[in-house]
């Protein structure tokens, strides 16, 4: 079965149990709040669709990896595949606030629609709920797994805050380099797509060498995945992203290719040492970035990164249709859109 069939199956499934989820706060008194996070989900308000909602790349992750460890129905998966996914979107309405960005897949964010206050209790309830939800995973699954699935998801959670930390605390500063890198991605985007594979794989009875396997395969998915975004935050199309190709040279972002001209382009080190990047400039420095190499270092780093995910997961040995698309996923998320 091909990526595209198993999303065609598969994203309803995840739909009506993260919208599950998410009625919690369904409640008199409590809609307009429970409408904040059906707009931040991409269900509703202007522009809500597919689009909106995003490809909703971790629940599938979580549930491929649940078939492929050991055949088992990925439906068993779906709390724990709406749970990431709720992670992830706490992370992004908290991130959206942090760095300041008013726009999110292509519409207002929701600090933007609502202010600062109201969207950090969005993203703090998507939290929660998230973490309510992998508990319903006991509804099928014995207590200790449940106990094990709960464990790996608040261990992604501490890293997620950890890499948030290092991502802010590196913005202004001149003095880095591409050591500083690895760990700031590692949290910030790698924990949570190895949590992904490793919930997938320990909901699917693999034993913990497996597991291990699909973890270390979801973490280098992770930061090929980040590295690529990366270069479509300089180079990106806008229309297909949904987010300026000029925020993180205007927001001082610390990213991959922006670290490596720092060590490596001399003209471009010296100009960032001034101070803020104005908007007018954006366009020759992407130019000079991308002529200096800076691009294509980081498209042959996510491309290695790629690499390594896949041999770790070929030493997980997943089984049948659902490794195959496994594979499918991890080079289909290399190939995005510039």
């Amino acid at each position: 079965m091909s990526f595209k069939q198993f999303s065609a199956i598969a994203l309803p499934e995840i739909e009506k149990e993260l919208q599950a989820q998410i009625a919690r706060l369904n409640q008199p008194r409590l809609h307009p709040f429970h409408a904040m996070l059906t707009y931040h989900m991409g269900w509703t308000g202007e522009g809500a669709g597919p689009e909106a909602a995003g490809k909703r790349i971790r629940p599938l992750l979580v549930l491929l990896a649940v078939s492929a460890a050991r055949g088992a129905a990925w439906q068993i998966g779906l709390p724990a595949a709406a749970a990431v996914e709720l992670v992830h979107n706490f992370s992004l309405v908290h991130d959206d606030v942090q760095d300041n960005s008013d726009k999110r897949r292509g519409r207002p964010t929701a600090w933007k629609k609502w202010g600062v206050p109201m969207a950090i209790n969005v993203g703090d309830a998507l939290f929660v709920i998230g973490n309510q939800a992998i508990l319903d995973l006991g509804k099928t699954l014995p207590a200790s797994t449940v106990t094990q699935a709960a464990s790996i998801l608040s261990a992604a959670c501490l890293d997620l805050t950890r890499g948030q930390y290092l991502d802010m605390s590196y913005e202004g500063r001149t003095d880095l380099g591409l050591d500083e890198y690895w760990p700031m991605i590692g949290g910030k985007t790698s924990a949570l797509l190895a949590a992904c594979a490793e919930l997938g794989a320990l909901i699917g009875g693999a034993n913990a060498e497996e597991r291990e396997g699909y973890r270390l395969f979801g973490h280098h998915l992770g930061l090929a995945f980040q590295v690529q975004d990366d270069a479509l935050g300089i180079w990106g199309d806008e229309s297909v992203t949904g987010k300026s190709a000029a925020s993180d040279l205007v927001e001082g972002k610390n990213s991959l290719p922006i670290l490596f001209a720092l060590e490596k382009i001399p003209a471009f080190a010296k100009r960032w040492a001034q101070g803020s990047i104005q908007a007018d400039e954006v366009a020759e420095l992407a130019a000079l970035l991308e002529r200096e190499g800076a691009k294509t270092y980081a498209l042959e780093t996510a491309q290695r990164e790629t690499e390594k995910a896949l041999t770790f997961l070929e030493k997980a040995d997943p089984g049948g249709e659902a490794g195959e698309t496994l594979l499918e996923l991890a080079n289909m998320l290399l190939k995005r859109k510039q």
